[in-house]
């Protein structure tokens, strides 16, 4: 009874063996097997994830399979009919904080979480192209509107502004998609439009604003330019100073030089002078005293020594032609003096 049964149980693995087919999954897929009748087990779907890359073999009829692809995947809501998702506008639509409409194209970046494929199978979407568009347009629609909206509208022309609320839409959206097994990588934003009256209205401020900056950058062009020349003429007036001091320290110097020297040639005059009148005041002493009469007389004679004098004495009322030898005269007189003495 034990050998039948064994043999039993083997018959029947081989022939559900050569009744099974093969079920494959990509490289970027994940395979998830339902049991519709379970000869052992329970039935449902299996709680297994089934690796990319392979091929498993299942009897047919009483088992379903169904594949999700884990690559990163782009939901793309454009304005334009011609790229996107749908050949239709498929932006996003709504106001700003401060009440002016505005159309955004957005791109959520997503993945599904090959773990979670099992329970993504049994409670979110049978299959990828559910899950993208029932569940993750649905609500990558209606979620990112309100934090976008948050903005004014002269921030959607600041690129930090959009970034940050992108950020927050990313966080808000993993809070709703992360238990369904989705993944949200990235939330961007791409163009973005206005009505026409205000985009009109934006441009015109825009040109008045660059109108402004121009008159800015002119008036600190010119201010520029002021200070330069002030600064220029503040170094030509310190350089005239300079100048100035310069030769008036030169002009000094020499003065206070020529005035030394004039000072040295007075106090040298002076000195000559007081040494001369002491000379000549010494000489009037000797001259005034006994032996003066006779120094006097000395120094006639040795001044007229040596030369000849013709003197013509006047008698008789007339010229007396006789001559006279004067210098054996004063020699006479000077030697009879001397001896007399």
């Amino acid at each position: 009874m034990k050998r039948f049964l064994i043999l039993s149980f083997a018959v029947a693995v081989m022939l559900s063996l050569a009744g099974c087919v093969p079920h494959t999954t990509g490289e970027t897929e994940v395979g998830v097997r339902t049991r519709k009748l379970a000869l052992f087990g329970q039935k449902g779907v299996e709680d297994r994830v089934y690796a990319p890359g392979a091929t498993y073999f299942f009897l047919p009829f009483i088992n379903d399979w169904n594949v999700f692809d884990t690559k990163l995947q782009n939901l793309d809501m454009t304005f334009s009919s011609s790229s996107g998702d749908r050949r239709t506008r498929d932006d996003l639509v709504f106001k700003t904080v401060d009440g002016n409409d505005i159309s955004l194209d957005v791109i959520i970046a997503y993945r599904i979480d090959a773990s979670k494929a099992p329970y993504i199978l049994q409670y979110v979407a049978r299959n990828d192209a559910i899950l993208r568009d029932k569940v993750v347009r649905t609500v990558a629609r209606s979620k990112p509107r309100d934090i976008f909206g948050e903005l004014k509208t002269e921030a959607f022309y600041v690129a930090e502004s959009r970034e940050a609320q992108s950020n927050k839409a990313k966080e808000e959206l993993q809070k709703i998609l992360g238990p369904m097994g989705v993944i949200v990588e990235k939330v961007l934003t791409n163009d973005y439009r206005f009505n026409p009256e205000y985009t009109k209205a934006i441009e015109d401020k825009k040109v008045a604003d660059q109108q402004v900056e121009k008159n800015k950058s002119a008036q600190h062009a010119a201010l520029e330019e002021y200070k330069r020349k002030l600064e220029e003429a503040r170094g030509e007036v310190n350089k005239m100073v300079a100048d100035a001091d310069g030769q008036y320290l030169k002009d000094k110097i020499e003065a206070d030089v020529y005035n030394e020297q004039q000072q040295l040639l007075a106090t040298a005059v002076k000195t000559e002078g007081i040494a001369e009148s002491k000379g000549i005041q010494e000489m009037n002493n000797a001259l005034s005293g006994p032996g003066g009469e006779v120094i006097v007389k000395l120094r006639i004679a040795e001044a007229l020594q040596g030369k000849r004098i013709m003197l013509l004495p006047v008698s008789e009322g007339g010229m007396n032609l006789k001559t006279t030898d004067v210098n054996r005269l004063i020699e006479t007189l000077g030697v009879k003096a001397l001896s007399g003495k």
